[in-house]
């Protein structure tokens, strides 16, 4: 089995802060270590985070946040973005690695928008995807438009010297998010594409280390997962590889696949909810970190089970 070998961004003109950050994630990886890692909600910034560390005594390594979609107070309020951007700035100053995601909204219609029926289950037609996909477009420009808008806030980070685990477009095998479900070099593939030149080619974001975030595959024909490769973008625009584990799922495959489709690139836990336990990193050595979602931290999880995992040796918090 391949084991992550150290490689240059993907991103050729990515900053020096970028190139440091990945080398470190590479290094956690062969040394068969994991970062220890929580997801915040825009309105909530790092209580989650603080919350580990009450339960622990340690703070996670990732801080996790979104930019939003929703209206002002919701807990992804899009209000709260210039607040998440102050936070990471004080979190990248404590010494936490940064990952940022982004549940966009609809190229169809402006913000804010409820989740159901319009981020999860809100589909595009093939029209409508055709156009997202084709310069000119009204769909295509507005989707041009909302990027440029989340643009402006990473490039805050980037001018910071803040090097950010960018993972967009996740679960993209699973056929609930308006993204999703589209194999195929003109589906999902393309997006992905399409956001990477955007954002490096045409607003200079250098600082992101770009991470390609699946679900583990599931066969339940009523919450499906495909498996990772006919969703790929390619090797040229990816530094990373990760998987979403939830329901205690963590089969060999889902680790084993993923590495073997990331050929010696590192591959990362974008999200959990019951945490791993340690004959699980047993198990599966390749992770390079794992990140639990928001209140799974208490709610899906015993309280000696989180700190279990903590004092394993072989997890990394923050200094």
């Amino acid at each position: 089995m391949p084991t992550a070998t150290p490689r240059p961004p993907a991103d050729p003109k990515a900053t020096t802060e970028a190139r440091s950050l990945l080398a470190s994630i590479y290094a956690t990886s062969r040394a068969g270590e994991i970062l220890s890692g929580q997801h915040n909600t825009p309105r909530e910034l790092s209580s989650y985070s603080d919350q580990a560390r009450d339960i622990t005594g340690r703070y996670p390594t990732v801080w996790g946040q979104d930019f939003g979609f929703a209206a002002d107070g919701d807990q992804d309020g899009i209000s709260y973005r210039a607040a998440v951007v102050d936070e990471a700035l004080e979190q990248h100053a404590a010494g936490s690695v940064i990952t940022l995601m982004w549940h966009a909204v609809r190229p169809t219609e402006e913000e804010p928008v409820t989740f159901d029926g319009s981020i999860c289950r809100g589909r595009l037609d093939a029209d409508d995807w055709e156009a997202l996909l084709t310069p000119g477009t009204e769909v295509h420009q507005r989707w041009t438009r909302q990027v440029d808008v989340v643009a402006a806030y990473l490039a805050r980070l980037r001018d910071a010297g803040i090097p950010v685990l960018w993972r967009p477009y996740h679960e993209m095998n699973g056929d609930w998010f308006w993204w999703g479900g589209r194999g195929g070099r003109r589906g999902y593939a393309a997006l992905y594409r399409q956001l990477h030149t955007r954002l490096v080619d045409v607003h200079g974001l250098h600082n992101l280390v770009w991470v390609w975030n699946a679900n583990a595959p599931r066969e339940d024909p009523d919450d499906f997962a495909a498996g990772y490769a006919d969703f790929y973008p390619g090797h040229d625009i990816v530094d990373v590889l990760a998987a979403d584990v939830y329901h205690d799922d963590y089969r060999q495959s889902h680790h084993d696949q993923l590495r073997e489709l990331a050929e010696g690139r590192p591959i990362a836990l974008g999200e959990v909810g019951t945490l791993p336990t340690s004959q699980v990193l047993d198990r599966q050595p390749g992770w390079a970190w794992f990140m639990t979602w928001t209140n799974f931290l208490t709610e899906g999880n015993e309280a000696s089970a989180v700190r279990a995992l903590f004092d394993d040796p072989r997890v990394r918090h923050r200094a």
